[in-house]
């Protein structure tokens, strides 16, 4: 089996956990994800099976999308509402207030890496570490919000919902964590639900209940082409001869492709197909097309 098969995770699942049901219902050990979730996270789980585990490295898109649950007025090791608690106080954070802030948070922002977090320094996990009680000094880095949108908030319990849209790289839960300390309060994040990923939607995604009831064939049946993580990149149709070449391990010369005569594609990458079918990704050098990643 070879494609995509989108699976919306369950709570209680590490994304670890979702593979290795597949690899069970599939009988194939070549399985891997896009992005991984946290056990108390749900939501789009893209699996890449066979041949697609080649792209794992080489997704263009990897911005996400999520529905965030916080409430401010409580601080955790784990900036999350299962961490340990490390602050409580009395909330009174108005709306307008909360709305006003947010402002502050869409576009690039500077984001700290938790030590809870799958981020290695120096060899080491930050989890690792945080599990024996050791925190370390981390480099901030560079993160895009694209939309942050405040989708509810009672001002009574002090909780409400977020919707936000970010690029790679992104950790909700700290994202929650600063908002709360701008607003002297303190948030930790309390559900996290993942409704876009790499293009797809939580819509498109198959349940892990559902999924333990398709046969292999059923499953096979569900699997999106690889494809369809690179149509960001222009499509080039070559003839019978050019594929079988391609397909062989053989750059093609520019000048007997669609792109003879065209400027300002140097380095530029292509996916190359025949008849219908997607061979692989192509890049531009010194007037050939040469292989860049095959599937």
């Amino acid at each position: 089996m070879n494609g995509l098969l989108l699976v919306d995770k369950p709570e209680g699942f590490t994304s670890f956990d979702i593979v290795a049901i597949a690899r069970k219902l599939t009988s194939q050990k070549k399985i891997g994800h896009t992005g991984t979730l946290d056990p108390n996270a749900t939501g789009v789980l893209p699996l890449l099976l066979g041949n697609a585990t080649k792209a794992q490295d080489i997704i263009p898109n990897h911005d996400k999308e999520y529905i965030a649950g916080f409430k401010l007025g409580v601080t955790s090791d784990t900036l999350d509402i299962w961490g340990k608690i490390k602050s409580e106080i009395k909330s009174g954070v108005k709306l307008t207030e909360l709305e006003n802030l947010l402002k502050n948070f869409r576009g690039e922002i500077e984001q700290l890496p938790p030590m809870y977090s799958a981020v290695s320094v120096g060899g080491q996990r930050l989890y690792s570490l945080a599990r024996k009680g050791i925190e370390i000094e981390r480099k901030s880095r560079k993160i895009t919000i694209y939309e942050l949108d405040l989708l509810n908030f009672d001002e009574k319990t002090q909780s409400g919902k977020l919707r936000v849209s970010c690029s790679k790289g992104t950790y909700i839960r700290t994202l929650i964590d600063d908002i709360g300390a701008s607003l002297k309060a303190g948030a930790v994040m309390t559900s996290l639900d993942r409704i876009k990923a790499c293009g797809f939607l939580k819509e498109e995604c198959l349940s892990l209940e559902k999924l333990k009831k398709l046969s292999p064939t059923e499953i096979e049946e569900k699997l999106i082409s690889t494809e369809k993580l690179f149509l960001s990149f222009p499509e080039l149709k070559v003839s019978k001869a050019q594929a079988q070449r391609f397909q062989n391990g053989g750059a093609l010369d520019i000048t007997r492709t669609p792109l003879s005569g065209k400027e300002n594609i140097e380095k530029k990458i292509y996916r190359v197909k025949y008849d219908g079918g997607f061979f692989g990704l192509g890049i531009v050098k010194n007037n050939e097309l040469k292989i860049y990643k095959h599937f």
